[in-house]
């Protein structure tokens, strides 16, 4: 039997159990919805195929002290769906930080997902909760590009 996303309702629900077990990341119920020509992009790299797909979630676990997330908005249209996040990490030393972004997911006809991009501000987003990196880091982009 084929598994395959309904609505966005059933896809925030699969998308929060990812990030809800005791902090750690929890992948294995999601990776059927997904088609197995995935292309995946984020600020960090570009991934083809479920195999790379999964690699790259394992990472995620084996770097993952506590890392929660909460789906803020979503919307569908067509085979396209978006949805807003915020995501709580901790990274050693440092307090927990959010990031704050969205993820773009393209249904194939088949109700996989074939496509998805996630946009966030990787460094923006940590470097607020580090102390003295935060205001030279906002001082900096608001210098070069504000």
């Amino acid at each position: 039997m084929s598994l395959s996303i309904i609505d966005k309702e059933q896809l925030c629900e699969l998308w929060t159990n990812i990030y809800n077990t005791d902090g750690k990341p929890d992948w294995s119920h999601i990776i059927p919805y997904y088609d197995e020509k995935i292309i995946f992009r984020d600020s960090i790299q570009t991934i083809h195929g479920i195999e790379e797909f999964k690699q790259m979630t394992e990472r995620l676990v084996q770097r993952s002290k506590d890392l929660k997330m909460k789906i803020v908005n979503s919307v569908k249209e067509e085979n396209i769906i978006f949805l807003e996040w915020e995501m709580n990490l901790s990274f050693g030393k440092y307090p927990n930080s959010t990031m704050y972004g969205s993820s773009r997911l393209t249904l194939n006809e088949a109700g996989k997902i074939i496509d998805q991009r996630d946009y966030y501000d990787l460094w923006g987003d940590i470097f607020d909760n580090i102390p003295k990196l935060a205001k030279r880091y906002r001082k900096f982009m608001r210098k070069k590009f504000g």
